[in-house]
């Protein structure tokens, strides 16, 4: 999606972790020691100004957010933070039009989402792809990364993801898409209704193989 969009991609060199599981169980001083190699492997692409782009919510928002606070006194971290984008904000601030879609949706918000950036760059991005999206006023899917597949918090939640998104992913047609930026969310959708949920990049590449195979088959008949 983001070469379509005209940019030159480059991935890590080396697999790296945002740390997130370390703070949910209270792993403060390993979650440092990790974002501090984070940082060492990044640092020319940080000192260069190159934007992160991040997929899923929960790991920006730890760049984001916990990064400066764990170490406030670190220029690179603050750096950083304030390269650190997920793909819809990064899109919407460079004005990418996408190919149209013309889908009816269904879209869950991941909780990071909603509590550190603002989801609505996400819907921008929808609407351009002739999307409607229809944004759940759900709260918290259940699974929050591994809480749901803990025994001691599995009522809890099950509970949590039947109060308005599992009904409403259930009552939904067929042909509704079902979009959810945070991979928790699109499991929690798949394991208690055995439907697919989408990221939002999937969606966009979607419009995009549409657009493309509609070229190819326009270019066949000429």
């Amino acid at each position: 999606v983001l070469q379509y969009a005209g940019f030159d991609v480059r991935l890590p060199m080396k697999q790296l972790c945002c740390g997130r599981p370390l703070y949910d169980y209270g792993m403060l001083t390993t979650a440092k020691r990790l974002l501090q190699n984070t940082i060492r492997s990044l640092q020319a692409e940080i000192r260069a100004g190159i934007p992160l782009v991040i997929l899923e919510p929960s790991c920006a928002a730890v760049f984001r957010d916990e990064l400066k606070n764990m170490l406030p006194h670190d220029q690179d971290a603050q750096r950083l933070s304030k390269q650190t984008f997920i793909l819809s904000e990064f899109l919407e601030q460079h004005n990418f039009r996408p190919p149209k879609l013309e889908k009816k949706a269904l879209v869950q918000v991941h909780c990071h989402h909603k509590a550190v950036m603002s989801a609505d760059s996400e819907q921008k991005l929808l609407k351009k792809l002739g999307i409607d999206p229809g944004v759940l006023a759900s709260g918290c899917c259940g699974m929050a990364g591994g809480f749901g597949y803990e025994a001691d918090h599995y009522d809890v939640s099950i509970a949590a993801g039947e109060r308005v998104l599992l009904p409403a992913v259930r009552a939904a047609s067929a042909d509704t898409l079902l979009i959810a930026d945070g991979f928790s969310c699109r499991e929690q959708i798949l394991q208690q209704t055995g439907r697919n949920a989408f990221h939002p990049c999937q969606v966009v590449h979607m419009a995009i193989d549409q657009q493309q195979a509609a070229k190819r088959a326009a270019e066949r008949k000429a």
